[in-house]
Formats: C-alpha cells, sequence, structure tokens
C-alpha cells in the first residue's frame, strides 16, 4: 500500500504532531508498506528555515524509508493571526498543486491542526481518486476560540462550517481522545467511521539507558529540576511555573526548567527576569534526541494547560513521554488526560493554572523520593502496556488498509 501523508509539521521539527506522523510512517515502511510525506521546509517555530534547507518551490529527501515531499509555503513564526493564516493556506495550495509529483497513490491521510492542511486532504484524495482519512489531534476551531487568537464571528461561523464539511466528506476519521469521536459524532459523522487512535511513546527512543548528561552542562548538578518540555503557547500558561517557582525561592535544592519555544515564550523570559527568579532556567528547543536525558534528569515532568473546558477533552503526549522515562507527572490537565495519569498511578493531579498546587506537588515530590519513583515506575508499566507506539501504529495501519480495501475506486485498480 502506498500512503500519501499531508502534514505541516515534519522532522527535524520536533513538536507532537512531527513526531506522532514520523513515528507512525518509520512503523509502516517496516511493515513493508510505501508512505510519502508532502510537508513544508521545516521552520517552525520561527518561520525560518532549519540550517541545510532552503524554501524551495519543491524539493525530495528520504528519512528512515520514508519519501519526503518538501513544497514552498509562505513562511511565518508561529505567532501573529494573519501571517500563520496565510502559511497555512500556502500549504493547502502548494500541497494540491505539487501532489502530482506522488504517483500510484493508494490512500491519502491529512492531519489537523492546521485546519488548512487537513482540507489539503480532501482535494489531493479527489486529484488521485483515493480514499481519503482526515485525522484530528486537536479540534479546531475551538481550540483557537478558547485561546482568544479568533474572536470575528464570521470568521468563526465559516471555520466551523469547513470542520463540517471535512467530516462530511473524509473516508473516515482518525482522532486522539474519546472526546474527540463524542464531537465529531455529534457533527454527524457516523461513528463507525471515526477511530480513537491515541498518542503514545517510541520506547526505542525513550530508554532509561540512552543520551549522555544534559542537565548538569546548565549548573543543576543535585538540584530536583521540574522540568516542563514543549511548546510555549498561548494554551499553556506556563505563568503558572513561574509563579510556583516564586513560592518555592526558599528551597534552594529545587529548580524550575522550561524547555522549548512558542509564541509566549519571550513574555515568559521577560517576566521571569522581571519577577527576578534565580530558580528558573529556560532553554530554548532541543532536538528530538535530547529528550529523553532532559526527562530521565528531571525529577518531575509538568504538562499544563490553561484552565478552560475545551481542554478536557485533550490528552498532550509529553505525559506519554514522562511516563515512558518512569518520571513522576505533575498533570494541570483536567478531563481524559487527568483519567490517564489517575489510572496509571504516575503522577499528581492539580488543579489548572494554580500555582498554589504546583509548588505543593514539587515539594512533595521533592521531599519523598521514594514516592517520586514508585510513580515513576508505575507510569513506565502502564504506558508500555497501554500506549506503545508500535502497538497504535499497527492499529493504524489497520484502519488504513480496511478503508483502501473498502474504497471502490482502489478496489477497481486492484
Amino acid at each position: 500500500m502506498h500512503i500519501l501523508f499531508l502534514t505541516h509539521y515534519f522532522p527535524p521539527e520536533v513538536n507532537a504532531p512531527a513526531s506522532r506522523t514520523y513515528e507512525n510512517a518509520r512503523r509502516w515502511v517496516r511493515a513493508g508498506h510505501r508512505v510519502t510525506v508532502l510537508t513544508c521546509v521545516p521552520n517552525h517555530p520561527r518561520g525560518i528555515p532549519y540550517p541545510g534547507y532552503e524554501n524551495r518551490l519543491r524539493q525530495w529527501e528520504e528519512k528512515d524509508g520514508i519519501r519526503v515531499l518538501r513544497v514552498k509555503t509562505f513562511l511565518s513564526a508561529n505567532e501573529g493571526f494573519l501571517r500563520r493564516t496565510a502559511n497555512y493556506v500556502s500549504y493547502m495550495l502548494s500541497a494540491a498543486a505539487l501532489s502530482p509529483a506522488v504517483r500510484d497513490v493508494d490512500i491519502v491521510v491529512s492531519t489537523s491542526p492546521q485546519f488548512f492542511c487537513g482540507m489539503a486532504g480532501y482535494f489531493v484524495s479527489r486529484m488521485k481518486r483515493a480514499p481519503w482519512v482526515l485525522e484530528i489531534r486537536d479540534l479546531w476551531p475551538d481550540s483557537i476560540i478558547s485561546v482568544g487568537a479568533i474572536r470575528n464571528e464570521g470568521i468563526i461561523s465559516a471555520l466551523r462550517r469547513l470542520e463540517r464539511f471535512m467530516y462530511a466528506k473524509a473516508d473516515h476519521v482518525v482522532c486522539l481522545t474519546h472526546a474527540f469521536r463524542r464531537h465529531i459524532a455529534g457533527m454527524g459523522k457516523a461513528p463507525e467511521a471515526i477511530t480513537v487512535i491515541t498518542n503514545g511513546a517510541d520506547l526505542e527512543l525513550f530508554r532509561d539507558d540512552t543520551g549522555n548528561e544534559v542537565l548538569s552542562k546548565h549548573g543543576l548538578n543535585g538540584a530536583f529540576v521540574a522540568s516542563y518540555v514543549g511548546t510555549h503557547g498561548m494554551a499553556h500558561a506556563l505563568e503558572t511555573v513561574l509563579r510556583a517557582a516564586r513560592r518555592l525561592e526558599a528551597h534552594g535544592d529545587i529548580r524550575f526548567l522550561l524547555v522549548g519555544d512558542g509564541a509566549e515564550r519571550a513574555r515568559l523570559v521577560r517576566m521571569k527576569d522581571d519577577m527576578g527568579l534565580t530558580n528558573v532556567i529556560m532553554l530554548p528547543q532541543q532536538p528530538k534526541e535530547v529528550m529523553p536525558a532532559i526527562l530521565r534528569e528531571s525529577g518531575a515532568c509538568l504538562v499544563l494547560l490553561k484552565k478552560d473546558d475545551l481542554f478536557k477533552t485533550v490528552i498532550p503526549s509529553k505525559i506519554f513521554e514522562a511516563m515512558a522515562m518512569a518520571r513522576p507527572v505533575i498533570l494541570g490537565v483536567d478531563g481524559e488526560a487527568r483519567g490517564i495519569v489517575e489510572e496509571a498511578g504516575c503522577g499528581i493531579c492539580i488543579e489548572p493554572e494554580n500555582d498554589e498546587q504546583l509548588a505543593e506537588a514539587v515539594l512533595a515530590l521533592c521531599r519523598d523520593r521514594a514516592e517520586a519513583a514508585r510513580l515513576g515506575e508505575n507510569g513506565r508499566r502502564f504506558v508500555k502496556e497501554n500506549y506503545d507506539r508500535d502497538i497504535l501504529a499497527r492499529r493504524y495501519l489497520d484502519v488504513l488498509t480496511k478503508v483502501k480495501n473498502t474504497d471502490p475506486h482502489t478496489a477497481n485498480r486492484r
């Protein structure tokens, strides 16, 4: 089977959608299938091509057997509504225009967000006369409305019509949480045409014995480090970490580490400086290969989101990576994510945006290292049993195979 996968992000970008696509595609290639990824030049989050890349009309490369077609787009940093929208729409147009370069496609998969990447799958699948699977990793436009990125009622109404159109036209929808499945079914999609394939952990990468020491290079030897690794965006409310750090300034053995980039990072750096915090270290985005070492050397891993009912529907992928590295999780997210942490017994759940509870949780784990270790081991065992990327990729492949085999156009080509 030849799978054409449309995604706005792909390694060497290190965000969750890039990792999910790459980790699944690599396994599908190993299983004997052809996978072509149609994506942009790597530029997230600053809108600047990574070293070694140019924003050319099209360029081919290969990564672990995955063919990668990168197309020219209007580049923009991950901030600002109009420029980001131009970036998203330009991807949709380029993907559709240059997709004829990919031949003999059996199935098209496109992933959303961003929204227009999902929509590109519709156009490309029609051009290829191939079935279309739409992957929903986050609910748009709801998520961008909840963080205040868009308020115009006319635009919101148009995006909702587009959302409904995509669900209706997709031959199958793969989504990341059961809450998403309920939402999509509520918009009229037949439940049997929706499958939940959550995120998980790549246990080949996230192993206890990988990587060199990282945190010692930043003066963190001997400290209990509470780490947040990931996007610094409007949805994450990371000022909660800074307020918690202020509460624990008197505890000289505790440090907070923020690793990553995003639209809010510059503001957070200014806020940290204005607060005069010396127990907070902020590092820029790091290569994916370094992540296991950072997590392994952390005393606890923070998974935080803004306090909003919408975020009760999401499961941040960083939960699984922390669990794989046997680190206790401090979770400031309600809903489905909290259910996983509680069932696994792998961490402490706090109210979202509650810095007092965050400080108390960090202090409790610092004082009781045996309990922290027990929670970490619970997480590793749970993720191996339930969220191993190998198992999830096989389930995803089963869905694609079934959709392909039941599509009349594909059947006619056999």
